[in-house]
């Protein structure tokens, strides 16, 4: 099949579509996520502010919602988001479900790479009378930079996995189009571009996380 222009109309909405939903929820979920993530190890047991009832709590509540599968979630949150977005179809709906899924991931991400900062840098800090958000803001978060630039990254190709499963809900996108086009009316041409066209995506994010992670590494320079 030749692909005439409103095939190629339709793959090039699909692409903004999904640029869109993945690049939009990442960054609200990481809004919410990044400060979960640091509260977690700020609150941990030999944290910088131990509070072990907060950390447990929170870890409990992130992973209940880590536990959901997403094309579930998506199914869970319909009410959620026709109220808050007024439909349950596009790339619009999709937003909330991907910012409720991602926000944990991400959360659970950054308290990984914080986690790894060197413990006697801290204790140097909190020495010379650095508040916790001063160790937080000049130490934690500047130490793990390249980390969680990579992180970010790694988020990013997730959540582009999750935009395509809210094809089966007409959430758009180029998973909405190889899922119409691929799976229910057999047309594995327009599939194939449109799952090639992902594969570039992921690979374009991935190698600008990287880049500007070994750009960010003091380390290495």
């Amino acid at each position: 099949m030749s692909f005439d222009p409103q095939v190629t109309k339709m793959i090039l909405t699909g692409i903004w579509e999904t640029v869109f939903m993945v690049f939009g929820s990442t960054l609200i979920g990481y809004l919410i996520g990044l400060p979960l993530g640091v509260v977690l190890v700020v609150t941990r047991k030999g944290g910088v502010h131990p509070v072990p009832v907060v950390n447990a709590v929170l870890g409990f509540i992130i992973n209940i919602f880590r536990s959901v599968p997403f094309i579930i979630l998506l199914i869970l949150v319909m009410p959620f988001t026709r109220a808050l977005v007024g439909t349950t179809l596009g790339a619009k709906a999709v937003i909330p479900p991907l910012v409720i899924a991602s926000a944990p991931y991400i959360a659970r991400v950054v308290e990984s790479e914080l986690a790894e900062v060197d413990g006697g840098v801290i204790e140097a800090a909190k020495s010379m009378g650095a508040s916790d958000w001063q160790i937080i803001y000049k130490v934690l978060l500047p130490e793990t930079k390249p980390s969680l630039i990579l992180g970010a990254a790694l988020v990013l190709t997730t959540v582009v996995g999750y935009s395509c499963m809210s094809g089966f809900i007409g959430g758009g996108g180029l998973g909405d189009i190889a899922i119409r086009y691929g799976y229910y009316r057999y047309q594995i041409d327009i599939m194939l571009v449109t799952v090639a066209i992902l594969v570039i995506i992921v690979q374009i994010i991935q190698e600008t996380g990287t880049r500007i992670s070994i750009h960010t590494d003091k380390r290495i320079r």
